[in-house]
């Protein structure tokens, strides 16, 4: 915390908005630090705090709200493929493996880290590449899946690949992010609906032999007042028999992951029922009852995801009735 003659001195001998914040960088972790200092400052220097007579505490506090934009807003790196140019900013969110930028078009961009990790977005890309081909044969499940644009393709050694997508912003949010608004877990009638459609997301990817391998709250994107899910994060994925190239601490995994066996289908039953397992209130005994029985150690001993939603169907027809449309929403603030 500042005192305000120390937060008059910093920045008012801030020449440029280098000298006050560092510079110009798209590490997340730096920007974070930087949108502290600039917080902090403000905070003592804001005209409510000072009273209205301090002029020079006035000029000073509108000078900080000068720099920081300018700093924040000007910091931009040029990606370029053989058929695009992107220029990204500050990244809007930070996944497993790589963050994620807006680009103008609009766009989305995401940029691995580190790039001892690009086979992964070489995977994505090949993943991402198979569902469009199958979902030009079967258009209704289209909307479950990131649309690839674009991708750096092959990059020099050291270079960090990267991946164009159509964006998935407005009034979308992650999983992840409708489980912190509801903290006591979500009402059995709001997950039946973003459950069933993840099950077809997958069951779509299992005919064609893709096993995701990385089904968490993070990757699901859900659409509350459009009742839309997009199961994004396709860097794990691989085709069915094979070992996942990678793994995360942050995943529950069934046993053959950490005992190094190849994976199949059952494995994102596994992952996806855990989820629910996550998500749902602890209230909802059917429905976790469900799910408990998806999660089940021997991967043979688990349902198919497209054989689940006839018997999901039925648990709820069971449970609310004939289906009818449940508004949804997040509450105010988040």
């Amino acid at each position: 915390m500042f005192t305000t003659p120390e937060a008059l001195d910093l920045v008012e001998r801030a020449a440029t908005a280098e000298a006050l914040f560092g510079p110009r960088t798209t590490d997340p972790g730096k920007r974070k630090q930087a949108k502290r200092l600039y917080r902090a400052l403000a905070s003592v220097l804001h005209p409510d705090v000072v009273g209205p007579g301090n002029t020079r505490a006035h000029r000073a506090s509108a000078n900080l709200t000068r720099l920081h934009h300018e700093w924040t807003h000007s910091t931009s790196v040029e990606l370029r493929t053989k058929t695009g140019v992107y220029r990204i900013g500050e990244p809007f969110a930070v996944g497993s493996i790589a963050n994620l930028y807006e680009a103008d078009g609009p766009h989305v961009v995401k940029v691995v880290r580190n790039p001892a990790l690009n086979p992964l977005l070489h995977g994505e890309w090949q993943a991402l590449r198979s569902l469009e081909r199958f979902t030009d044969r079967n258009q209704w499940l289209r909307p479950y899946y990131p649309r690839l644009l674009d991708t750096s393709g092959d990059v020099a050694k050291g270079s960090r690949a990267f991946t164009v997508l159509d964006p998935l912003i407005d009034g979308f949010v992650t999983l992840a992010e409708v489980k912190r608004a509801f903290p006591q877990g979500l009402d059995g009638r709001d997950y039946a609906w973003m459950h069933r459609r993840l099950l077809k997301a997958l069951a779509g990817a299992h005919q064609i032999g893709l096993v995701h391998g990385a089904v968490t709250a993070e990757n699901v994107m859900v659409h509350p007042e459009q009742h839309g899910i997009v199961l994004a994060g396709w860097s794990f994925a691989v085709e069915s028999g094979q070992r996942l190239l990678a793994t995360s601490k942050a995943i529950s995994y069934p046993p053959e992951v950490p005992q190094g066996e190849p994976v199949t289908a059952a494995t994102d039953v596994h992952t996806a029922h855990m989820l629910m397992l996550d998500l749902l209130n602890h209230e909802e005994h059917r429905q976790q009852a469900f799910a408990r029985g998806c999660v089940q150690e021997r991967p043979e001993r688990r349902p198919d995801a497209a054989d689940l939603l006839g018997e999901y169907d039925d648990l709820l027809e069971e449970l609310y009735g004939p289906r009818v449309f449940r508004p949804f929403a997040l509450p105010k603030g988040e």
